[in-house]
Formats: structure tokens, sequence, C-alpha cells
């Protein structure tokens, strides 16, 4: 009895001893390729970063003034300006025709009885 305690026991160490190794490697693994995902992702903030100085160096209002001015004889643009734009009190709504209530309506909560 003695003997099947002790080589239960040397099983069970052995088996913990193979989870410990292949969870060792799996962790290894998962931490590689965080340090992948970090460094795209350092990469891809770097892009990030030209991509947004590449469009405000395009939309230099300087540029897109000479831009507009070429460009006038075929898309024939102007330049914003205050005057161009109008009031909230300038918006046309429509009427609204609000029908008078002609006829009361009776209402019952519930659980009561006419009377």
């Amino acid at each position: 009895m003695r003997s099947l305690f002790l080589v239960m026991t040397a099983l069970a160490v052995m088996g913990l001893a193979f989870w410990a190794y292949r969870e060792n490697y799996r962790t290894q693994a998962e931490l590689a390729a965080v340090r992948d995902l970090q460094r795209e992702i350092g990469t891809l903030k770097e892009s990030l970063g030209v991509l947004n100085a590449e469009w405000a160096y395009l939309n230099r209002p300087d540029r897109l003034r000479e831009l507009a001015d070429i460009s006038f004889p075929r898309l024939g643009l102007l330049p914003l300006e205050p005057r161009q734009f109008g009031g909230v009190a300038q918006i046309g709504y429509p009427d609204f025709d609000l029908n008078a209530i002609s006829a009361p309506v009776d209402t019952i909560a519930l659980g009561e009885t006419t009377p």
C-alpha cells in the first residue's frame, strides 16, 4: 500500500511538472505575442502621426486659396465669407395646423368602474 502511495505521488509530481512546463512555454508565447502587438501599435501610431502632419500640411489655408484660384475657371470656387451664411430666423419652417379638441375624451383608470 505504501509503494502504491509513493508511485501515485511520483506520478502526480511528474504530471504537475509537465503541466508547469507547458504553462511556462504557453506564457512565454503569449508574452511574445503581446510584445509584437505593442511593436505594431507603436509603428501604427508613428505612421498616424506622419499622416496627421501631412494632412495639416496639405490643408494650409494659403495652399487651399491658391488651389481655389487656380481651379476657379473650371470649378467656380469662391472663398467662404460670413455674409454667405444666414441666421436661424431666416429659416422657413412649415406652419403646423393643430386641430382644436372638439369632443372631450373620458378616461378611466385601471380597476375603476364607470359611474
